[in-house]
């Protein structure tokens, strides 16, 4: 495996899942400095050194090598020992028209569903992120999920644990074994695309699972009014900006699915000649979840 320097933007950490192989896990992906896009997998975020933890919009350089176990051409493996976070300065106003050019900077924005599940199906290096405008998002859907991960699946990958490290007791396993907290929630947009066709895709972003657990612990655990929030911003909120969002596919499904996509990641600048002023006054809250 040769590994090479990459300079990548983060655009994309998807909320922690669990693998057998893995334990827990974060997709993570972002732009290349030439605007390719790239797939970091595996990196078991929450067990990086706390100055290694990258943040959405901002630059980290890691060592990579392609990822040949896995068709998709924009997958690499880390070596994360070499893993730079740039740190973004606290209080920093967001800058919507830097990420622009970072992000749409030789990039095609796909408006057909059809055309860009195409581009999906060759054998040899097939597209597997995206960048996707809908014409019109017709809901924010949410829907009763699992609310305990596997426990057959912790169960081993704990058993799994113990052997990895046999000078450790049961209590520096549990410590080192953590789990991120299980949404019990499944979020989906549904939405059309220039020609009408009418999608309903899962979304899988970082931003929408801590969102609902921030305003869960901001109600004192009612997840009614958890769930009212993010309805807020995922759909009050981002009706009123100039909506993306980026696309990605799993190795497991990209060629069984009908649509292999999820929603990996959502991209809401203010819209075009957008003034400020004129921003709708229920939603200035909402500006405390911009990242």
């Amino acid at each position: 495996m040769i590994y090479e320097k990459k300079r990548i933007y983060i655009v994309v950490k998807t909320y922690p899942s669990i693998s057998e192989k893995y334990s827990e896990l974060v997709c993570t992906a972002g732009i290349m400095e030439d605007g390719t896009w790239i797939r970091l997998y595996p990196i078991p975020y929450r067990q990086l050194e706390d100055k290694q933890k990258y943040q959405k919009y901002t630059w980290i350089e890691v060592e990579a090598a392609r990822n040949f176990s896995d068709f998709r051409r924009e997958s690499y493996r880390p070596n994360l020992p070499t893993l730079a976070a740039e740190k973004r300065e606290k209080g920093r106003k967001a800058d919507w028209d830097e990420r622009k050019r970072i992000l749409f900077h030789n990039q095609e924005i796909y408006t057909n569903m059809t055309h860009l599940i195409t581009l999906t199906k060759p054998k040899i290096n097939p597209l597997s992120i995206a960048i996707f405008k809908p014409k019109e998002i017709e809901a924010l859907k949410i829907e009763n999920d699992q609310r305990d991960w596997d426990p057959e699946k912790i169960a081993k990958l704990k058993a799994e644990s113990m052997q990895m490290h046999l000078f450790k007791d049961e209590k520096e396993i549990e410590n080192e074994f953590r789990l991120a907290t299980k949404i019990p929630y499944k979020f989906s947009y549904r939405f059309t695309d220039d020609e009408g066709r009418e999608s309903t895709l899962m979304i899988e972003d970082w931003e929408i699972g801590m969102l609902y657990l921030n305003c869960l612990k901001g109600h004192g655990g009612d997840e009614r009014m958890a769930l009212d929030d993010v309805r807020k911003k995922y759909y009050d909120y981002f009706l009123t900006r100039d909506l993306y969002f980026i696309l990605g596919t799993t190795k497991a499904h990209h060629r069984m699915s009908k649509n292999p996509f999820l929603i990996i990641g959502v991209f809401y600048p203010p819209r075009p000649r957008e003034n400020k002023e004129e921003r709708p006054q229920q939603y200035e809250q909402l500006s405390l979840f911009d990242l």
